[in-house]
């Protein structure tokens, strides 16, 4: 099966658009060998069977989709173009996208690859949203990548392994497929339709109350909590109010089934952070260097507003066990900013 769609007359096109113009930039080589990820299993090959269901998405056409996208992507990335790139992407990832351009004065860096490992859920063949995930270096970091189909393939997230955790390895069948669980599984200790605001929960307050003991401390986590805290304090100090909300919206979850009965769930979340001056107007609020791209003002008068979008993977672990979940893969950044 071919990739067919949007993505692959994108990239005849400005395969054809680049020659036209003999830029110099020229497209990503193809990914050579690598190693494979610490913790991932090597892309399976697929055992031809006479009796093999006939799947949505197989893992040639995966591959062919993944190898489109990089090369397409470090074109349109070097040569600035932020509209056409911005339908290679979808969901949380599209808005990532977006402020990598606006914040780099559209001039984003290219990515480095490395060669991919797939995870392909066999889906049926009418499944009119398939989707599939990736496990690849990306500028030398272990990243997992999701790419869904509504109409045409995209990126839909990303996020980059941290460090000191391991991918575990991913349920495969007979035939190399991968399995998709359901956003009401029941298998393990947090479906992935109440990851996502738990999550949330446990970034805005800390571990304690219902998400004692389903989602581990960490970076990501309670010490999120423990940060938002201290910064309330300090402006409660500095005459401002403070509020930084964690909010899951409607972006797409994924997870697979892994080997030991847990699952890897793949979801993003929206940060939203505001402060708001309490005293006379003269008592400005400075605006972060991080969001000096967005506000070209080193302060605002009355409210500063600035929106965040994160991506995570998640290993949840079978319900039967007494572990808690634990965030191994995150990215993210500033979306947008304002005040006035």
């Amino acid at each position: 099966m071919r990739v067919h769609g949007r993505l692959k007359a994108l990239a005849l096109t400005v395969a054809l658009l680049t020659g036209a113009a003999g830029c110099s930039s020229a497209a990503a080589p193809a990914p050579g060998p690598a190693a494979t990820p610490r913790g991932a299993t090597p892309t399976p090959s697929p055992t031809a069977s006479p009796t093999a269901p006939v799947t949505a998405v197989t893992p040639e056409e995966a591959a062919e989709v993944f190898a489109t996208f990089t090369a397409t992507d470090n074109l349109l990335r070097a040569a600035g173009d932020q509209r056409l790139d911005m339908e290679l992407t979808r969901d949380a990832e599209a808005r990532l996208t977006a402020a990598a351009f606006l914040s780099t004065s559209g001039k984003p860096p290219t990515r480095a690859w490395g060669s991919p490992t797939l995870y392909v859920p066999r889906f049926p063949a009418g499944e009119r949203a398939p989707w599939f995930s990736v496990v690849a270096t990306r500028d030398g970091h272990p990243t997992v990548l999701t790419f869904a189909k509504a109409g045409d393939w995209r990126l839909g997230a990303a996020a980059r392994l941290l460090p000191g955790r391991e991918l575990p390895p991913v349920a495969l069948d007979p035939n190399g497929y991968a399995t998709a669980i359901p956003a009401d599984d029941k298998a393990i200790t947090v479906s992935p339709q109440y990851l996502g605001p738990l999550h949330a929960t446990v970034a805005e307050t800390g571990g304690d109350g219902v998400a004692a003991g389903l989602i581990a401390a960490g970076p990501h986590t309670t010490e999120v909590a423990t940060q938002i805290t201290a910064d309330r304090e300090k402006a409660k100090k500095n005459g401002f109010s403070y509020d930084s909300i964690f909010t899951a919206n409607d972006f797409p979850v994924y997870g697979l089934r892994t080997a030991d009965g847990g699952a890897l769930i793949q979801y993003a979340l929206s940060r939203t952070t505001t402060t708001t001056t309490k005293t006379a107007e003269d008592d400005y609020i400075p605006v972060p260097s991080s969001a000096r791209w967005a506000i070209s003002a080193p302060v605002v008068r009355r409210t500063l507003r600035l929106s965040e979008v994160h991506q995570y993977v998640t290993s949840v672990p079978a319900s039967t066990t007494r572990k808690a979940a634990e965030v191994i893969a995150h990215d993210g950044s500033l979306v947008r900013a304002g005040g006035d």
